[in-house]
């Protein structure tokens, strides 16, 4: 072989290897998002442990990893840094179709369509491995705008939660209540939901509202009254 074939040769290599590596990317991109909502509470002397396993798994690719804070605990000492009414009746409106009486914590709930107890690692691993949301639309965040392709909406119509939270790990020290004294870690903390509108099966492009404070961002399409999350992103 000369040299120039052989260059050629290794050109050719190389181009294909890059659009292998493309369409690998492509592939990947495309893969939907586990959604793993936890719901915990300061004032909670069994949440801790949950918060930790969500640190755990808020790395993993394809996971959303998301820390919703609720309020009922707060008469037991300590008010919530995190807290807000709206997570908590997110929390409420899982718990008829999960099955549950009432809203109890740490919950972790994963995409929507089942739940485990936070404190149980295992548990939460398998319901990531395990749970499929099935032909959700697509789904992309990009240029200010969000892009929801055609598909089926379950009932005629899904919601669009835009959700505000601060990626990482933050420390939070409690002085009163249930866990006085201890310095609880918080992963993905959430600090606001917003419902956008409605999708309707068909495809749909909504002015994504710029976020403030540092502030990450996903937008959730789920049915309605705390069911199945149909697709979810991520920016």
């Amino acid at each position: 072989m000369t040299i120039s074939k052989a260059r050629s040769g290794k050109a050719w290599l190389a181009g294909a290897a890059l659009i292998a590596l493309a369409a690998s990317a492509g592939t990947a991109a495309a893969q939907p998002l586990t959604v793993v909502e936890l719901f915990t509470s300061q004032g909670c002397s069994s949440c801790p442990p949950a918060n930790a396993n969500l640190i755990k798994v808020k790395d993993q690719p394809g996971v959303l990893a998301l820390s919703f804070n609720v309020t009922y605990w707060d008469y037991l000492g300590w008010k919530d840094t995190f807290g807000r009414q709206e997570f908590t009746q997110r929390q409420v409106n899982y718990e008829p179709p999960l099955g549950h009486d009432g809203p109890f914590t740490p919950q972790v709930v994963v995409n929507g369509a089942s739940d485990t107890v936070g404190v149980r690692p295992g548990e939460i691993e398998k319901l990531i491995t395990t749970s499929h949301r099935g032909d959700g639309p697509q789904l992309s965040l990009a240029g200010g705008k969000i892009s929801i392709g055609a598909g089926q909406a379950p009932g005629g119509h899904a919601d669009i939660w835009l959700v505000r939270y601060n990626r990482g790990v933050v420390e939070v020290p409690v002085a009163r209540g249930e866990n006085t004294g201890r310095t609880l870690p918080h992963a993905n903390v959430v600090h606001s939901l917003q419902r956008l509108g409605s999708w309707t099966g068909e495809a749909a492009t909504l002015p994504l509202p710029a976020a403030s404070g540092g502030l990450s961002t996903a937008v959730l399409v789920q049915s309605p009254g705390g069911g199945p999350i149909l697709a979810a992103a991520a920016n």
